[in-house]
Order: C-alpha cells, then structure tokens, then sequence
C-alpha cells in the first residue's frame, strides 16, 4: 500500500546506519551486551512498525457470506441446482452447487452490489436482480424453483389473475425496514400488518357447534360399530370443529385407514393436524393428496402449516396458488395478509386491490388494502380505504381500531378519520378506545394551543376513557401531555406517574415525565426518570429487532414500477 513505503525505507535506513557483524559479537563482553541491546531494539522497532501495518491489511478485507436452501413449490430440496452469484463487473462471478440437503454457500465474498441467479433443467430459473453486500455481512437467502411451462406440476393454468406484476424471489433477514416516516410509523405499520393477518382468524373462526345430542348418537354407533367409517368421520370432523381437535384424530385415524382412497377423510385428517399443532404431518398429507387432487383447499392448508413451521416462502406461494385455483374471499385475502406480514407492500396493495374488485362488500379486503397502503406510505389512500371500510359496517369496531392507530402515528391526523371516529364515540359511548382515539384526533386538529374549547373537549374525553378503563395508560399519557401544555405540571406530573404506573415500561411518560421535573427544577428527579427511559429504550429496541427477525422479509421484484391503479 502507498502509505506502507516510507516506513519500510526508514526501517531499512535504520538497519543500514548500524550495521552488525560477526566482529562485533566477538568483542570485549561490555561491547557486546551493548550490540545486543541494540540489535533487540531494532527488532522490537521493526515489529512495531510493521504490526500495525498487517492489522490494517487485515483489516481491510472484509469479506461477506451467503447462504440458503433451493426448494421446489412444494418444499422439497433440490440438490445439483447451479446457483450464481455475479459482481457489477461481468468477470466477477462465483458458481455453486447445492449439495443433496439443497444448501448453497458463498464465502469470502467481497463487499458489492450483485446478482442472484438459480438454475436447474425443468424448471424455471429464480433470480433476485439487485442486492448489496455490507462489509462482514452474513446473509440468508432462500430460493423456490417453480415448474418450466410444459412441465405436469406447472400445466394448469391459473383461474384468478393474469400473471402478477410481482414475483417473490426469496426471503431473507429483516435487518432494516426503511420506509416511510419515523420508527413510530414504522412500529404502526408493523402492528397494522399483525393485526390484518389476526383478521382471518377473527373472520373465519366458527363458533363450537351445538353436537351434544350428535355427538351423543354418534359414540353409541360406535360403541356398536367401531368399524363405521362414516361414525368415525362424522364423529372426528364435529369434535374438530368444536375446538377438540387432539380428541378428534384417533377418530379420523381410524377412518382413514378404513378408507385409504377416501379424499374427504384424509383432508379432514390433514386439516384436525393442524389444528392440532402438528404441522409437519398436516403438511406431508396434505401433499401427499395433491397428487391425484390439485385444489385449492389443498394448497391453502399446506401454506398454513408452512407459515407455522417458518417456510414463509413455500407458504406465499401455495396462498397465491389456492388463489389462483379458487378466487374465494378467504384465500384472496389471505394471499395479500401474508405479504404484508412479510414486509411486501406493493405486492399486497395488488392483491388486495383485485381482491376489493372480487369483492367490493369485503371489509376487511378493505382494511388489508389500507394497511398495506399505510405500509407504502400512501397514507391519503390509506385513509380514503379505511374510511370506505367503516362505512360499510360502520357497527363493527375494528375499522376504527385501525384508522386511531394510523392517526396517532400521523403527526397531522386527518379530518375524514377524526369525524369516523366521531361516529364511533356516538354509536359506543362508554368505549374506552373511542373515546380515547376521538381525542388524540381532536387535539392534533387543534389550530392552535389556545383553542380552549376543544381542550377542554379533549380532557373530558380523555378523563371519561380512564374512568371506564383505569389502567389505560396511553390516555394518562395523553392527558400529560395536554396538562404539560397547559404548564399545569403538578397535574402533569400526576398523570405521567399514573401512566407508568399502568404501564411500568412505557417510554415516553418516562421521558415526558423527566423533562417536567425540569422545568420546575427538581434535576435530580429528571435525571433519574432519563436514565429509566434510556434503559427502557434499550431493552424496547433490542425486542423490537428480535421480533424483526423472526418474520423473514419477503425479497421480491416488480416488474411494472408504476403502482397498481387505485380505483
């Protein structure tokens, strides 16, 4: 290196102005302790000197590693697939193969922006265009192969869409979200994507079956003929659906085995298994059925129990192919939730906007849709959707519950969410929530601190929601924070100890609670509330980013940049 030269000249020209030779050793004993004590200096010179230089040397290479498994769409590995890994520069290239486990490995690979590239005969190549490499960086990067065309597992064409605009490509660690706006909006549209993909099981869930009388009838057929393959059946389906799922699969066992080509007692296996927890052996049989049943119940099963096992990208895949086969509402929508969940924004603003088109009645394909354009950063659409959502079932709760959390992450809320919420307050007067979102909305309308009136509207509100739910510390906080305007701060105060009291780890009441005691000169007290919020936000952020972790973000390409039109 450039910088290294002059150094090594001084070390030689050091060496060169005391020169040592055998005469030297063999002087009088004075003469040669001397010539040793130099000899041991140069050479302890010489190795500091050069030390740093080979730290630095090492330093500076800094290599990066790449890793993942190659499946085909129904999760199998596929061992002997050429994975590429290609630099800007076209002679940079780095080829291998995936041993018989389906892993592949790159190391030792320089900082960069590259290309991805998986191949394999019959099948269609899966290629991730652009990623970039931080230095040291150790990357997981999965890859499903699909069926070339021609091919019997990729013959059927698909019912629903046209070809999507969008291809998942591979999943990978969440180590940076980006995105629009504060880690406060971040945190929103990652709780707004939780609780869209909660709404399927809220929406679907039946409620248990009145079978005491059935199920009554059916144990005695059995006790007669426990070879009926319809009791058993019959028997293990209500059981199943009754919440009984671990009770119901000796019975369903037994009716599979009595008939092993019977389609119906099989899946209803399948399905009590993962309802059961077992997905590893929902999985497997469900598969196994494909093979003579291609359907979409099928495909949907088997992307439930891939999500819970952790194979998010075999399970988006079998979503989007339930979808295909069958356009019904539950599978459109769960296509769209689970690339939410997956950190795909625009890939579910598309599903979710053909999904409104399939069923402009749905509800929650409307919420789905404005969570993913929250996720976007389209918040003006995001509130035009949610606002379309609450006006078709303007009784049901969760729409509102939706449109508070957005505009309470927004600094400026908008006018068409606070007289939603105004409608909520109207319809359920003694809900907490209601109450509570109706004031955060009302008080950043506010068109300035001296609005008096809407204050006092505010602090009513927000007075009433802790009256009917006294552990509700986001609207101690709140009502802090207007009583701090206000330079009340005994009240201030007051209010942020209940809210910590509520919620002993919330952030913010620490962090306001430290600047009052400031501002009226109590140091000590506001030091010792910083250093609790410091330490809050520490331990907050580091759950936070375990929590990112363990939902792999989606790595997908648009092949259409402009967004999809939003009718």
């Amino acid at each position: 290196m450039p910088d290294q030269a002059p150094r090594m000249r001084f070390v030689v020209r050091l060496f060169a102005s005391a020169p040592i030779s055998m005469g030297h050793f063999c002087a009088a004993p004075q003469q040669l302790r001397s010539a040793r004590v130099i000899t041991c200096g140069v050479v302890a010179l010489f190795v500091l000197i050069l030390l740093p230089l080979s730290l630095q040397s090492q330093e500076i290479v800094q290599p990066a590693s790449l890793r993942g498994i190659i499946r085909d769409s129904q999760g199998k590995t596929l061992s002997g697939v050429t994975v590429r890994l290609q630099a800007q520069d076209p002679t940079q290239v780095y080829t291998v193969r995936t041993d018989t486990q389906g892993n592949y490995s790159f190391a030792a690979v320089p900082a960069g922006i590259y290309v991805l590239r998986a191949e394999m005969t019959a099948y269609r190549s899966a290629e991730i265009p652009s990623f970039f490499f931080a230095p040291k960086e150790a990357r997981n990067l999965d890859l499903i192969l699909l069926p070339a065309t021609g091919s019997p597992e990729g013959s059927v064409t698909p019912q629903f869409f046209d070809e999507p605009r969008f291809a998942v490509a591979g999943v990978t660690d969440t180590t940076t979200l980006g995105g629009h706006g504060s880690d406060t909006i971040v945190r929103t549209r990652e709780t707004l994507a939780k609780e869209t993909v909660s709404l399927n099981k809220a929406w679907s869930s039946a409620q248990p079956v009145a079978i005491s009388e059935k199920e009554k009838s059916l144990r005695e057929t059995l006790a007669r003929e426990p070879r009926s393959f319809e009791a058993n059946r019959l028997l293990g389906k209500m059981l199943d659906k009754d919440g009984k799922a671990r009770e119901a699969i000796p019975y369903l066992e037994r009716a599979a085995e009595l008939k092993p080509g019977d389609y119906e007692a099989s899946y209803d296996l399948a399905l009590a298994s993962a309802h059961a927890g077992n997905y590893e052996r929902s999985r497997a049989r469900a598969q196994s059925l494909l093979a003579s049943h291609d359907r979409a119940e099928l495909h949907h099963l088997i992307a439930d129990s891939q999500e819970n096992m952790g194979n998010s990208l075999e399970a988006v895949n079998e979503y989007q192919r339930a979808a295909e086969l069958d356009p019904r509402e539950p599978y459109v929508f769960d296509w769209g939730s689970e690339l939410l969940l997956h950190h795909a924004p625009e890939p579910a603003v598309e599903v979710f906007t053909k999904g409104n088109r399939l069923f402009p009645r749905s509800v929650r394909m409307l919420i789905g849709l404005s969570a993913a354009l929250f996720a976007r950063g389209s918040y003006d659409q995001a509130v035009q959707r949610i606002c379309e959502a609450s006006n078709l079932d303007p009784d049901s709760p969760t729409a509102y519950r939706f449109m508070g959390k957005m505009q309470s992450a927004e600094s400026a809320p908008s006018e068409e969410i606070v007289a939603r919420l105004r409608r909520f307050v109207a319809q359920e007067p003694n809900n907490a929530e209601a109450n509570y979102y109706y004031a955060v909305g009302l008080w950043k309308l506010r068109k300035e601190s001296s609005d008096s009136a809407r204050t006092a509207q505010v602090e009513a509100m927000l007075k009433h929601a802790i009256q009917l739910d006294p552990k509700f510390g986001d609207a101690y906080l709140q009502l802090g924070i207007l009583h701090s305007e206000q330079k009340d701060y005994s009240r201030a105060i007051s209010d942020y100890q209940e809210a910590i009291q509520a919620n002993p780890r919330m952030e913010q009441a620490h962090y306001r609670l430290s600047q009052v005691y400031r501002q009226i000169g109590e140091g000590a007290k506001g030091e010792a509330e910083l250093k609790r919020y410091d330490e809050i936000a520490k331990e907050s952020a580091h759950e936070i980013e375990r929590e990112r972790h363990q939902i792999r973000q989606f790595v997908y390409i648009l092949r259409d940049p402009s967004p999809p039109q939003i009718p």
